[in-house]
């Protein structure tokens, strides 16, 4: 008798399962659950989840840091934040991946205007913190314009290179070049050269799939690499990084590479299994260890193990991503998702690298991992347009009328 009312209790939850999620629902929820990337879903959701553990495991060592006479930080105030910022961040997140393209598209460029007039009043009205003014403040928390920028930038260039299809004779490159070279300039004000660099690599990847001729790429590589040469000698926060990079100084390493210094101990301090959670010891000396140089903690209390499987995740993203896209028509979907996915991966890379001591302190966070309200939520948003570019509807192609050939 027992086991028959079990039995029961089993069908009757696999049957409202099976009429909440089936493929016969016909609900906008049952229609986004079939047509969604599972696997991306997936990935992002483990992300996120390993960004809980990692702030969970720094916690401690930023409320240390940010604690003074005035007031004593819990060891897990930045835990509990960060819970409260991926509560808000997966909504968004889900209902942007349920957009309509042509939604999504005219969200995304109204935004990227919006928050393009929100940069150029940054020097004004802007917070600063740590001499950079990159916020504004609301009172409870801050809002970062460009992290939000970021993936409607995207999008909206997408647009604009897609436009190739109907009118190859467009100016597309110096449109969105001109348009990219607005953002740079804005971000460098702040400043933020750090963001300055994943806008234009970016912008130059979307130009290379959009089918930009190789003289105009290679045109591109050499002025940026120009434009770097340039901001060494006329732009002092660049010249400041690069040198301290490049040329150490060891009288003035408890100022100018600190940070990188304490980064590549951390991340080394646990060897290839870490010292196991709340272990480490050398991360109460690292600066920003909860948001940029959260992938240190990770090494030192989990281990380089554990670092390189964060770092398979994101390839992992991104090479499913594009796996996705192979067999995709739409130019601007294909260019949408594939530029989401490229800036997805170079600021995974831009961060890890510089935890390992390979690239200069940019202050960049890791994506899903760091802690943060703007960057959480913005990024989830983000990977929410990534989910609504790659949506596929299974029976699209498929006609009613086909019969199987019976064999000869």
């Amino acid at each position: 008798m027992t086991d028959m009312l079990r039995e029961n209790a089993s069908r009757g939850f696999r049957g409202r399962v099976e009429e909440r999620l089936g493929r016969g629902n016909r609900t906008p929820l049952g229609l986004w659950f079939w047509e969604i990337d599972r696997v991306l879903l997936l990935l992002v959701f483990l992300l996120i989840a390993i960004g809980l553990v990692a702030v969970a495991a720094a916690s401690p060592a930023s409320a240390v840091r940010y604690s003074d006479a005035e007031k004593t930080l819990p060891a897990m105030y930045y835990f509990w934040r960060q819970i409260m910022w991926v509560t808000v961040s997966i909504p968004f997140m889900i209902a942007t991946s349920m957009l309509p393209t042509t939604a999504a598209r005219r969200i995304a460029m109204a935004g990227t205007l919006v928050l393009i007039l929100s940069l150029m009043t940054l020097p004004f009205i802007g917070a600063e913190v740590n001499g950079a003014r990159r916020w504004i403040g609301l009172g409870f928390t801050q809002f970062q314009p460009s992290e939000f920028l970021k993936p409607l930038f995207i999008v909206t260039t997408a647009w604009l290179l897609s436009l190739r299809a109907k009118d190859p004779e467009l100016p597309l490159v110096i449109i969105t070049g001109g348009l990219t070279a607005l953002v740079g300039g804005l971000l460098m004000l702040q400043p933020d050269f750090g963001q300055t660099v994943v806008f234009g690599a970016v912008w130059m990847v979307m130009l290379m799939i959009a089918g930009t001729s190789p003289k105009a790429i290679g045109a591109l590589i050499g002025s940026a690499a120009a434009g770097v040469v340039t901001a060494y000698f006329f732009y002092g926060t660049a010249r400041v990084r690069i040198d301290a990079f490049l040329f150490p100084d060891p009288d003035k390493a408890m100022t100018d590479h600190y940070q990188t210094d304490m980064a590549h101990a951390t991340i080394t301090g646990g060897g290839i299994t870490g010292t196991g959670p709340g272990g480490g010891i050398v991360k109460f000396k690292l600066p920003e260890a909860h948001t940029d140089y959260i992938f240190s903690v990770v090494g030192e209390e989990f281990g380089l193990m554990a670092c390189a499987a964060i770092a398979l995740v994101y390839l992992a993203i991104v090479v499913r991503v594009f796996v996705k896209l192979l067999d995709e028509e739409d130019a601007f979907r294909l260019l949408a998702a594939s530029g989401l996915a490229v800036q997805l991966g170079i600021q995974a890379m831009i961060n890890m690298a510089v935890n390992t001591g390979i690239a200069p302190s940019k202050g960049m966070t890791l994506p899903f991992i760091s802690y943060g309200g703007s960057s959480m939520i913005a990024l989830s948003i983000g990977f929410g347009l990534l989910l609504a570019f790659t949506r596929r509807n299974p029976y699209l192609k498929r006609s009613p009328y086909s019969v199987a050939r019976s064999k000869q």
